[in-house]
């Protein structure tokens, strides 16, 4: 089992190697820092790179995948395109009273942290400028936007929404004349 982990590893060692080749020439300038060292080196650093996977199983039973970070592959399918705003991992857990979104947003200040709700949707970013992020989450629909609150600690952002209060339709026994 081992051996077919490093198989795994290496094989996906070989294919970063491949897409990320030439990511430091077309690199936002944001993300380049150039320094020369005391014994009089020049040094340059691209990054960070990110680029992820999130698997969840959904409600319906079927699994889920998400991509996170901030390399994306391209329209013509040639070298990925980098990007100075990250896509954060986010995660949606439901109970029978809120819906909790949890954003892993690490070395930010909360102070840079923008959160603005909407119908159907969260959206988050930052203005932290050496950590960029961006996302835009797609709601349940019995997500109660009045009722949300968030807090941010340690890197992780959670954001809480009550249910909506499902009324059940008022009925009445109409006499039969």
């Amino acid at each position: 089992m081992l051996r077919d982990y490093d198989d795994m590893r290496n094989e996906m060692e070989k294919m970063f190697q491949e897409e990320l080749k030439d990511i430091e020439t077309k690199a936002p300038k944001e993300l380049v820092r150039e320094y020369t060292t005391p014994d009089g080196a020049k040094v340059r650093e691209v990054g960070p790179i990110v680029s992820g996977y999130s698997m969840t199983i959904g409600a319906d039973g079927k699994p889920q995948v998400k991509e996170f970070g901030n390399v994306r592959p391209s329209a013509s399918g040639t070298s990925p395109i980098l990007s100075s705003e990250r896509e954060p991992l986010v995660d949606i857990s439901t109970n029978d009273k809120e819906i909790k979104v949890v954003v892993e947003m690490p070395c930010v200040n909360k102070e840079n942290i923008k959160v603005n709700a909407y119908d159907s949707s969260v959206e988050i970013s930052t203005d932290d400028p050496q950590r960029k992020y961006h996302e835009v989450i797609d709601l349940p629909p019995d997500a109660d936007i009045e009722t949300v609150s968030s807090k941010y600690n340690n890197g992780i952002l959670e954001i809480v929404f009550n249910k909506k209060q499902q009324s059940k339709p008022k009925g009445k026994e109409v006499k039969v004349e």
